[in-house]
């Protein structure tokens, strides 16, 4: 399982590297799957990677959501410009630097974060066959504790802000992880300024699974 996880990912992001990313979106799902994306995110240090590989399903199927994944994640880019927005192959990953929306140290969202949300949201309604994890992340400053539970309160709190504008529970998720992933050096103030970041990781439902599956069928 290792091997094969370790050769079809360096396949897919060397051997492939002229793929769009829907065509990719296919192929790690043919080659992994929930135990996969975990052991990756793992290796890699992107729990965004990891979580998007493990809920693919690839082949004709991954192909039709990457598809309605481009067109989603280009109407976030275009809709809130604010945010960092990246296409990981069956998923969206969208990144907001804390600052934007939190004060320094704090778990209440500011003003600019209601506003930036609130973009989101339009868009996430528009897309509603989505599932949508909110992943929060520290620096390194501070005891490990405290960071863990910063984490975990600034990914409630957006969460709960989110589903106050209408986007149902059940869509959402959340993890907290402190300063345990960090994406960027924390060696440098730049870096740590990075990691203190919010992401949200969309991918399918069982929904635009199974819709997929039809499409990819006929």
């Amino acid at each position: 399982m290792g091997v094969a996880v370790v050769l079809s990912v360096a396949f897919l992001f060397t051997g492939c590297a002229s793929w769009n990313k829907t065509q990719k979106g296919a192929a790690v799902g043919t080659a992994t799957g929930g135990a996969a994306g975990a052991v990756i995110g793992r290796a890699s240090g992107n729990t965004a990677l990891g979580a998007i590989i493990g809920a693919a399903v690839g082949g004709a199927s991954g192909a039709v959501i990457g598809r309605e994944m481009d067109k989603q994640a280009e109407e976030i880019a275009k809709t809130v410009p604010d945010a960092k927005v990246e296409r990981v192959g069956e998923g969206i990953v969208v990144e907001f630097s804390s600052n934007i929306l939190f004060a320094f140290d704090q778990s209440n969202l500011s003003d600019d974060a209601r506003r930036n949300l609130d973009k989101l949201v339009v868009v996430l309604d528009n897309y509603p066959d989505t599932d949508i994890e909110i992943q929060g992340h520290t620096d390194s400053k501070g005891s490990e504790a405290y960071n863990q539970n910063l984490s975990e309160e600034r990914a409630n709190k957006v969460s709960d802000y989110l589903s106050v504008k209408g986007i149902t529970y059940d869509r959402l998720s959340i993890k907290g992880f402190g300063e345990n992933v960090p994406k960027y050096s924390n060696d440098t103030a730049e870096g740590q300024t990075q990691n203190r970041r919010v992401e949200f990781l969309i991918t399918a439902n069982e929904k635009m699974k199974a819709e997929a599956a039809k499409e990819a069928s006929n």
